[in-house]
């Protein structure tokens, strides 16, 4: 028995989805993976938890010339293979793929896809509708045998909307044996390890350095953190093409010394035991990965409002959303858990109890029901 999981980069299946390869080592399937490799700007990241990995020349975009080339190699691959079930990730990926599977997928091969979060949602522009919705739902209707959703909220839009078997799952599992909570004498030693005094004051913001992130509202948001706690640090895990801009930023608004990009990183659960905000600034999300790590391992949470954030986060209670690029409510929300220790104390226990859910031990079952073929 043989699957192939395609992405647009090798990094996005060795970030989200081991526990899937582990499912499906465990029933007994040989684990191809087709995808651009990229791992080299991923500070260490490997790919050596599969059984064949196929370097295919995807582009981000959908008008990427590659994409002719991605399209032709992969077309062979699924040829030359018997699989039994090929399994899409990405927007990209997922149209190549699934273009590329026609053939097998009428002799038999299960095509699933897995959608990490529409374009199109509730609020979202309307040019998003015009643009993503009628390409989803034909691909969905005519090549697709499972889709499968993360948010309710794309659950019920598919479910509603799309002619194909439609799932959900909690999205792509957190280890919690990795991201868990430690007590307040554990972080000042991490601390000084980490070379900082306990009055030290982190901040931490995890994501690709892209538009739709925004890390920029938070680096705007800076100055007034440090008003009222001047000895604050704000660390950027994270690569990505704003680097530049980024760093510009920081220098125009003289912040060198309390913000730090810190690049791609492998140990971010040891930044996350040391941190005593998590924030994050995206504009548009699926459900994202980090505000999951983060609640997992106790640290509180500021996050934009958006439907990503939303699906994890209930205002002022396990969290506390703001509007997208509002930087007095952020710097206030910020300062208001480095002030009020019963807020804070609070929203860390209710935001584990919401974070556990999306444990890899539930995300591992949901997987293994989708795969019961």
């Amino acid at each position: 028995m043989r699957v192939l999981l395609t992405a647009t980069v090798q990094s996005h299946i060795c970030q989200f989805h081991r526990p899937l390869v582990e499912v499906l080592h465990s029933k007994g399937y040989e684990v191809h993976v087709a995808a651009k490799d990229n791992l080299a700007e991923k500070n260490g990241l490997k790919l050596d938890f599969v059984d064949k990995v196929y370097n295919i020349p995807f582009s981000r975009s959908p008008l990427g010339k590659s994409n002719i080339t991605a399209y032709k190699e992969l077309k062979q691959i699924i040829e030359e293979n018997d699989y039994d079930v090929i399994h899409c990730n990405t927007p990209v990926g997922g149209i190549v793929t699934r273009l590329a599977s026609r053939k097998k997928r009428k002799s038999g091969t299960k095509v699933f896809y897995t959608a990490h979060g529409f374009h199109f949602y509730k609020g979202a522009p309307i040019k998003n509708w015009i643009a993503y919705y009628p390409i989803e739902k034909f691909f969905a209707n005519n090549f697709t045998d499972k889709l499968i959703t993360i948010t309710n909220e794309d659950y019920a839009l598919a479910k509603s909307n799309f002619k194909c078997q439609v799932e959900r799952i909690h999205g792509v599992g957190v280890d919690k044996n990795r991201f868990f909570q430690v007590n307040e004498e554990e972080k000042e030693k991490l601390k000084e390890k980490f070379g900082f005094s306990n009055d030290i004051k982190i901040i931490l913001c995890v994501g690709e350095l892209l538009n739709n992130k925004n890390q920029q509202m938070i680096i705007k948001a800076m100055p007034l953190i440090l008003k009222k706690h001047p000895n604050t640090i704000l660390f950027i895990a994270g690569n990505g093409p704003q680097k530049c801009n980024l760093e510009n930023l920081i220098s125009e608004l003289n912040l060198n010394d309390n913000v730090k990009l810190l690049g791609y990183t492998t140990n971010l659960q040891d930044y996350q035991h040391i941190s005593d905000v998590a924030v994050s600034c995206s504009i548009r999300e699926g459900l994202p990965l980090n505000i999951v790590e983060a609640m997992l391992s106790g640290t509180p949470v500021v996050a934009t409002d958006n439907r990503g954030h939303r699906e994890l986060i209930l205002d002022e209670t396990n969290g506390i959303l703001v509007p997208v690029n509002d930087i007095k409510k952020m710097s206030d929300a910020v300062n208001l858990i480095f002030e009020n220790h019963d807020v804070k104390k609070l929203m860390i226990k209710k935001a584990k109890e919401t974070a556990l859910q999306f444990d890899y031990s539930t995300v591992k079952a949901e997987l293994e029901e989708i795969y019961s073929i």
